[in-house]
């Protein structure tokens, strides 16, 4: 990537995690995709800082499983096998459900409002095919289902999965009536938990799940 984007001046440990977060972003709205190369220099000159924070921020990236890292070669967006992929999204399914029941359960009135407001929003970026603004309100939505659970390690558990396929979900919605299709399954989940019905929650999200990843998987394959 050549663009350079400026950070403001601050200490080390802010800097990288600045960095980092740049790049994880990248990844979820895929500018980077499953496959595509960094070096050390190259991070170093984007963002206009020394190669210590620029390295540090690459290797925390392969810590969370996001890129592959070696000192001679630089980092690679990690490539996962449909395998895995497969046993992710049979665990995230299983997670994801129990937390939107959960949220049927316990979110709070101004929490419900919340998650409703973000899917009325979806609507327009689904209306006007915004492929970049659904997804950012995909994250979104699913975010406050973690929070609205109100059991963090539950929610830890859902947001190491999502990071390890961040990088196939900007392409899922590129096939043709997905994201679509994600709007409509996230209305589902979203009427269940705004009424608090438990079972109809669990089961929309479990649909949700394993359709979206049959797509996602589907693509990951024409991708190799």
């Amino acid at each position: 990537m050549n663009d350079t984007t400026t950070l403001a001046e601050s200490p080390a440990a802010t800097v990288t995690d600045e960095v980092r977060l740049a790049l994880e972003d990248d990844i979820r709205q895929g500018r980077l995709r499953p496959g595509d190369a960094l070096d050390v220099k190259a991070v170093a000159e984007r963002f206009g800082i020394s190669r210590t924070p620029a390295k540090e921020a690459l290797l925390q990236l392969a810590a969370a499983g996001l890129m592959n890292f070696s000192p001679r070669r630089g980092a690679v967006v990690t490539r996962l096998e449909p395998r895995e992929v497969f046993g992710m999204l049979e665990v995230l399914a299983v997670l994801e459900a129990e937390a939107a029941r959960l949220s049927a359960r316990r979110m709070s009135n101004e929490q419900r409002q919340a998650l409703d407001a973000v899917q009325r929003e979806a609507e327009q970026a689904v209306e006007s095919d915004d492929i970049p603004a659904y997804t950012a309100l995909n994250l979104r939505l699913h975010d406050l289902i973690y929070q609205g659970c109100d059991n963090s390690y539950l929610a830890g558990q859902i947001v190491r999965i999502r990071e390890r396929l961040a990088a196939y979900r900007p392409v899922s919605f590129e096939r043709p009536g997905r994201m679509k299709a994600s709007h409509r399954e996230h209305g589902a989940i979203v009427r269940a938990i705004v009424r608090g019905d438990e079972p109809e929650a669990q089961r929309a999200m479990t649909e949700h799940i394993t359709v979206g990843g049959t797509a996602q998987a589907e693509l990951m394959l024409r991708m190799r």
